[in-house]
């Protein structure tokens, strides 16, 4: 197995004649300082024309600047097999469509059974070796679009296009009462409920927090929505959603109890069905769908049947 994955390069081109190599790795191939530091610590990390260079010196037009990341596994996760939903795969990214029930990461007490354990079991069996990198969460309960980075490089790219508000994420989500506005936003601030701080709350010293909202169809009692992120903090369809006076069917944390909807699905019936962005290493725009589970689907069918 190589040591190194697959090089990122760069031709240097007549315009940038002169210019320092660490401008060259920054500016144009887009290596944050973190990675950079772990790069000039390897030995075939950054090379120009196939020799370890520092830095500081100067390149030329038709130089070919590499960049060479080290081989990682995630030999504190345990390999578990899993049946993987696989939306997408290439040498830099996994993306799945994330079943609900299962956690993404494990946790302390917490082992065996969640995304992690099943996704490193799947290199193993393919001799692959990459460190488990999720870009993003999702709830236990919600199901849909997982994107997990394979490189450090990949990760921090798609980070950034996250802060920058380039990605886009939009779910599907069924929730209580008949929503009228057709479409709307919400900015409401969302920070730990005070009383109770494993839920989150719209309060005005919270983070700011902004989800638009499209109306898909209407039912006695229901309505079936989707939504797109601007920001992602922790529960924030879930609490937007209750802040607008319709929380999700299903939502064990967030629902009123005892509401006759929620007997028609098992968990919060949320599902992140879009996820796109600009793929780090072809540069060109990624996107991709994951179909509504069956549970939300025969939701639906029971609210049309009702109506």
């Amino acid at each position: 197995m190589s040591t190194y994955y697959k090089p990122l390069e760069y031709i240097v081109p007549p315009e940038e004649d002169g210019f320092v190599l660490r401008t060259i790795l920054q500016k144009r191939m887009g290596v944050s300082r973190k990675l950079l530091s772990r790069l000039k610590l390897t030995e075939q990390g950054i090379t120009v024309n196939g020799e370890r260079k520092y830095i500081d010196i100067k390149v030329k037009p038709g130089d070919r600047v590499a960049v060479r990341m080290e081989t990682e596994a995630s030999d504190d996760i345990l390999p578990q097999p899993m049946e993987l939903d696989i939306l997408y795969e290439d040498d830099e990214l996994l993306v799945l469509n994330k079943p609900a029930g299962l956690v993404v990461h494990p946790t302390h007490g917490h082992y065996l059974n969640t995304i992690a354990n099943g996704v490193v079991h799947y290199w193993r069996e393919k001799g692959e070796s990459f460190r488990f990198r999720p870009v993003h969460r999702l709830d236990q309960e919600t199901s849909g679009t997982l994107a997990i980075a394979k490189n450090p490089y990949v990760h921090q790219q798609i980070s950034e296009q996250m802060q920058a508000h380039e990605v886009k994420k939009d779910y599907v989500a069924l929730v209580h009462g008949v929503v009228q506005a057709d479409a709307g936003t919400i900015e409401g601030p969302i920070d730990r409920d005070p009383l109770e701080p494993h839920l989150r709350i719209v309060t005005p010293d919270g983070y700011p927090a902004t989800t638009h909202y499209r109306v898909e169809r209407r039912f006695p009692g229901a309505t079936l929505v989707r939504l797109r992120l601007e920001t992602g903090r922790t529960h924030q369809i879930r609490v937007h959603m209750k802040h607008l006076g319709h929380p999700l069917l299903g939502d064990k944390l967030y629902s009123p109890p005892e509401e006759p909807e929620d007997a028609l699905i098992a968990r919060q019936a949320l599902h992140a069905c879009t996820l796109g962005f600009t793929h780090p290493g072809t540069k060109a725009w990624l996107e991709l769908e994951a179909p509504l589970p069956p549970d939300m689907l025969s939701c639906i069918a029971r609210l049309q049947e009702r109506s």
